[in-house]
This record gives C-alpha cells, structure tokens and sequence, in this order.
C-alpha cells in the first residue's frame, strides 16, 4: 500500500519550505490535507510530483509550489472569506478552508463539482461550498470577499471578478505575459486594485479568460 502520509511530508519539505513558504498554516494544511482524494483516479500516484497534472480541457491541477506560494503572498487568515475560482477536484479550496474563515468555490465543469463536494465531505471540511458556474463570473451573490485566488493563468482578468473583492481585499492570479506566467498580488484601495509582482509560475490559461483575438483589415 502506498504510504501517502510520507508523500506529503516529502512534498512539504522538498517543494514547499525551500520556495521561501514560511507561513506555518500553511504547511500544517499542506502537512494535513491527502491530496491524492482531491485527483483524478488515474493521477493518484502522481499527486505529489512537484508539476501541474493536466485534468483535461484546458485544466490543470496547479502544483504543490505554485499553490503555496500563491497562498503565501495572499496572508490568508481565520477571519477571511475566500473566492476560489477553478478548483478542479477540490484541492486548492481544501487548502484555503484550512486557513480561511469560510470559502466559496465556483467550478465550471459540473462532474468536478460532484467529486470536489465529495472529497470535502470525506476529509471532513465543512467551511467550503463548492458551486457551478461560470468561472468569470465568480459568485457576487457570496461576496465581496476578502481573498480571491484563481487557480489558472489569465490573458485578461474579467471585472466581474475584480468587483468582488472587498476593499483592501487581496488577489493573486498567473498572468500568461509574453509567454511566460507571472504570479502577480493584487490589493484594493480606494476601488482599485495595486498589483505586484510575486513569482513566476506556469499554467494554462482558464477558458474563458483568454485574451479576444482582435480583428484588423
């Protein structure tokens, strides 16, 4: 039998703490969390790789690094609530739900829905709601929120997902720039966002979130 729990502690020490992720709930829910019950059945023995698992249709499962990171720069804390776009199989909200006061997910593929609820359930997190939807969309009938994390790359960000973040709330999203992916952290004042720069990932780009193809004569 595969002995996951070791997987972990060596994801977490290997990919993890060397990538500067230094916030320690972090790491307990990266510690905490079995992801190989938030992948696909035939992806279980790649849960831990150190790479982004492909899930189809422009999808992917972002990996252990990038996801930290993200999450590092974002300062999640007890009293937030979250956004979660694109989770996939219910990873990246499991994470956040370990650290975050509430979240709510908005995944566009309705069997994902099904199998992340699951999973949820069966680790025991009762703090998340997993919804379907249109993922640029997001779910303003939830917010505003206090975090948004994408967990994708963008060619554009859609407003309707800026809007629903609270003032001095905090995003954090790859951009696909010059084809190369930049995590970048954003935050809210005054209504407008102040982005940064934080490290560089890559990630396919979310439908829906490419840039429109324009038309010249």
């Amino acid at each position: 039998m595969t002995d996951f729990a070791s997987r972990r502690r060596i994801m977490v020490d290997t990919q993890v703490r060397p990538s500067d992720v230094t916030r320690f709930p972090i790491i307990e829910a990266m510690l905490d969390i079995p992801r190989e019950k938030f992948v696909p059945s035939r992806l279980v023995e790649a849960a831990y790789l150190g790479e982004n698992l492909i899930i189809g249709r422009g999808r992917a499962i972002l990996d252990p690094r990038t996801l930290a990171k993200m999450l590092n720069v974002l300062d999640v804390g007890p009293g937030d609530l979250v956004l979660d776009i694109a989770p996939g199989f219910g990873y990246s909200t499991a994470v956040l739900a370990h650290l975050a006061q509430a979240v709510v997910a908005v995944e566009s593929e309705e069997p994902l829905v099904s199998e992340a609820e699951s999973s949820l359930a069966e680790v025991g997190i009762h703090n998340a709601a997993i919804q379907h939807g249109d993922l640029t969309r997001g779910a303003p009938e939830h917010g505003p929120y206090d975090v948004i994390a994408i967990q994708g790359a963008v060619d554009v960000l859609p407003d309707a997902i800026i809007e629903q973040l609270a003032e001095g709330g905090r995003i954090a999203c790859i951009f696909w720039e010059n084809n190369l992916g930049i995590c970048r952290v954003g935050m809210k004042v005054d209504g407008f966002i102040s982005w940064r720069y934080a490290f560089n990932a890559a990630a396919p780009v979310l439908p829906g979130f490419e840039r429109k193809a324009e038309f010249t004569l």
